[in-house]
Order: C-alpha cells, then structure tokens, then sequence
C-alpha cells in the first residue's frame, strides 16, 4: 500500500486557498444583510428569520452535497466539481444582491448566495482529508482555519475602509455604495480563490485512492442499508411527536414564532427518516435519502462523541453572535436604544472586537495549533482552547472598559480557531476516508441545531427572565462552552480509532 505524499507549505497553501474567498463572501453576507433588509424595508421582527436562514440552507444542503461528492469522478476530480460550481454561483449573488430594489428580490437573492456558499464550503472539508497524509490533518486543517479568519477580517473591514477613502454609506433609494462596493469586489475574490485551488491542485484518481487502501464509497454501502432495514419505527415516531409537542407549545408558553422552525424540523426528519426505512426494508438501497439516513444513524463513536461537543460549542459562539452587541452597548457604553450614538458606538466596537479574534484565530491556527498538537495531543489541545473560550465569556462579567475586551475576544479568537481546526483533524484521521464527504456533511448538523436553537429559543428564556440584563446571556456562552470541554475528556486521541 502506497501513502500520499507530503505536501510541502505551498501544496497546503494551495489545497486550502479557495476557502479564503469563500469567507470572505460570507463574512459580508453576515456583515450586511441586516443592513441590505432595513435599507429595502424590513422590520426589525423580520431579521431574525434571516439568522435562521444561513443554518437551515447548511441544514439541508450540506449532507446532500457530502454524498454525492463522495461518488463523483470526473475530468475536474471528486470535490473540485462541487466548490467550483457553488463559487460561480456565490459570485453571480454577490454581483446581483446589492442591485436589489425590493425586499423579496434580495430575500431570494440571499437564499441562493447562502446555498452556494454551502455548496463550496462543504467539499472543502473533504478535500483537505482527501489531499493529506493523516500526520498533515492537523496542519491542513489550521492553514483552513487561517484563511477562514484572514477571509472573516477583510469581508468584515471592507465597507469601513472604503467608508474611509470617501465612498459613500449614504442609501439612496438602494444600498449603500460601500456595501455594493464591497459585495463585487468580494464576488471577484472568492471567484478568483476558489479558481486558484482549481487550477492549482490536482486530485488523486480512484485507482491512486485505491493504492492508498482507500475503498470506492458504494462498496460501503451494504452494512448501513441493512441496519437501517432492521430498524424499528419507534425512533422516527418519537422525533415526529417531539416536533408536534415544541409546535403545539409555541402558542401556550407565548414562543418565539421562529420555534415553530424547529418543530418542522423535527417532523421531517422524523417523516424522512420512516420514508428511508421503507425503501431499505423493500430492497430500494440505491437512493439518496436511504443513504445519508442510513450513514446518520450508523456515525462511528468518534464521530458521534464530537458531535455533542460541536453542539455545547457552536451554542456558546452563537449566542456571542447575536448578544454581544446589546451586552456591550448597555454595560460598557450605557446604553440600551438601538437608535441612539452610544448604542451605535457600541455596535461599531463590537465590530472592532469581531475582526481581533478572527484575526488572533487565523495567527492562533498558524502558530499555537500545530505546535501545541504535536505536544499534547489535538484532544487535549481542543479542550485548553475550549477553556480559554470559556474564560473568555466570563470576564464580560467584570470589564466595564470596552478596551479591555481585547483581551477577552483574544480568548474567544483562540477558542474559535480550535474549534475550526481539531475537530475535524481529528475526524478526518478516525473516519473511512471513501465517506469523507457525507460525514462532514453530516457532522454539519450539529453545528446547525444548536445555531437553531439558540436562534429560537434563547431569545424567549431572556425575554422571560433577563428582559433587561443581557449580560446574562455571557453566562450561558461561558458554561455551555466549558460544557464542550467537559464532552472533549470522552473523545478518544486520533490513532486510537474508536467503533460504532
């Protein structure tokens, strides 16, 4: 059996480049689109839809796109098909979205920006495990991260620095030159980076993943089938009843109207998981939804044990998302009206504090990562950053300076590189390397329900007992994130492959 060869720093730099572009896209997506909704007309009650919009599009779109990017071989190789697609498609949104005049036009528009950003970003991860030997998962891995951060950085600068060089951020009956600006000069980049990985890496062949004792992925396809035949129906009646108990709860405890979302939710998955079982009991195993069922319910204990600390902490940097701001305008800035300079003072720092710890991530993923691996192992070092994460969200607790947060979100950058980089070393050097593709796209469900969650039911547990103290919110952020350290002490070293 052959190996892969080592890839030196530039065969990493260009596995990983196109990443780059795609962060940028969607760190202006993220910036923005709140923006681009009011300025077109959209309440202050519409935008929490478009938090949940992003997750539900990986949701759906990301298991989809892992399956069939692992049985597909053609002249562009297995993922690069996939990422080039989605980036020509991201692109075409980010040119069009800014010339958008209505609401619905710019809703639709986001819609398929954020499905074809989902469509480049999944293979990636692949990708990465698909080009290394496992003893380079750990470097692949963080080169990903720092691109991910450099590309957060410059989407998120980008409409403040052409503010500065005189552009108008005036909207005149449209969006703002800066954002339209900066949304063509991001459709270019994430175009040109994806094209550059293309062009520059090319993919082994099935007969060379053959030679490195990698099987093809349909030859796998036999044990999960006949486990998912053998099921019971009890599990998939169980999530349908779940589903129908949060919905018919959302009018009696007086819910969010966005919990409704995850009731849905619920109910599919419970219905496309009895559709699934049908099909494999009458011998129809040749389908997609049987096998990405199938591939969900048989996930190798690895797998399913990151899976419960991908949930503690992606809920943790969610919340920071949607909190901070309020948190930071009312206790470091003293002030709690969104319409007033204070409160907008404080959002233009918590942009500030957002573009320090994507850049400390991108230097942490570079410099700390690999190093700190090499010695202590990628479980150990996960769990440390995962603490300085914890940390981090406490001290929000005793800082009134908003200069001092420097500190904190050099925490939360530490944290948030970790949490880019080791789990999925980790995964890629434990999993079957011919389901590379469906089990990162799965393991994306996990990074998906709690962003749902959080996005559904946080704001209804504040508004019924902080409706005035935000802070609070930080304390969820810091236990739910040592939470995640907690479930790290169950996830076995990678060598030590652990069985379903």
């Amino acid at each position: 059996m052959n190996e892969k060869p080592v890839q030196g720093f530039g065969g990493l730099w260009n596995i990983s480049f196109g990443f780059f572009g795609i962060q940028i896209g969607f760190a202006l997506q993220n910036a923005n689109m709140s923006r681009i909704f009011q300025t077109l007309g959209g309440s202050l009650d519409d935008l929490s839809y478009l938090w949940v919009a992003a997750p539900l599009t990986g949701l759906l779109i990301q298991p989809i796109i892992g399956h069939y990017s692992d049985r597909t071989w053609n002249r562009l190789g297995r993922r690069r098909p996939y990422f080039l697609a989605g980036a020509v498609l991201a692109a075409l949104a980010l040119f069009v979205m800014p010339e958008a005049r209505i609401l619905w036009f710019a809703a639709v528009t986001l819609w398929v920006l954020d499905a074809s950003i989902n469509v480049s970003m999944e293979p990636f991860r692949a990708f990465v495990g698909d080009m290394l030997r496992k003893d380079q998962h750990t470097a692949g891995y963080a080169l990903q991260t720092a691109f991910i951060g450099a590309g957060a950085v410059v989407g998120s600068i980008f409409p403040f620095v052409l503010a500065h060089l005189g552009v108008s951020g005036t909207a005149l009956g449209g969006v703002p030159d800066t954002v339209r600006y900066s949304f063509w000069f991001g459709g270019a980049a994430l175009l040109l980076a994806v094209l550059w990985t293309v062009g520059n890496v090319k993919e082994y062949s099935p007969a060379q993943m053959a030679a490195f004792g990698e099987r093809d992925p349909v030859e796998g396809v036999g044990e999960p089938m006949r486990a998912l035949a053998a099921r019971g129906l009890g599990r998939s009646l169980a999530w349908i009843v779940g589903g129908v108990v949060i919905v018919a709860a959302v009018p009696l405890l007086a819910l969010q109207k966005e919990v409704y979302l995850l009731g849905a939710l619920l109910i599919a998955y419970g219905v496309a998981s009895i559709v699934a079982i049908r099909l494999a009991r009458g011998g129809k195993t040749d389908n997609a939804l049987s096998m990405i069922v199938g591939d969900f319910a048989g996930m190798p204990l690895v797998m399913k044990r990151l899976a419960l600390v991908q949930f503690f902490s992606w809920s943790a940097l969610f919340i920071m998302w949607i909190f901070t701001t309020p948190v930071v305008a009312q206790y470091m800035f003293g002030a709690s009206d969104p319409k007033s300079a204070a409160y907008n003072a404080g959002g233009d720092w918590v942009g500030v504090l957002f573009a320090v710890y994507n850049g400390v991530a991108a230097l942490a993923a570079l410099l700390v990562l690999p190093r700190l691996a090499a010695r202590i192992g990628k479980v150990r070092t996960h769990i440390a950053c995962l603490l300085c994460g914890a940390a981090a969200y406490a001290s929000f607790f005793v800082i009134r300076d908003p200069n001092w947060l420097i500190l904190s979100e050099i925490g939360v950058g530490i944290a948030w590189a970790s949490i880019l980089a080791m789990p999925y070393a980790i995964l890629a050097s434990s999993l079957p390397q011919a389901k590379l593709g469906i089990y990162m796209g799965l393991f994306n469900v996990f990074i998906v329900v709690p962003q749902l969650l959080v996005a559904t039911v946080m704001g209804s547990v504040l508004k019924a007992f902080f409706p005035t103290e935000p802070i609070w919110t930080m304390a969820f952020a810091a236990i739910v994130m040592a939470l995640a350290a907690l479930a790290m002490l169950r996830v076995p070293e990678t060598g030590d492959r652990a069985v379903s």
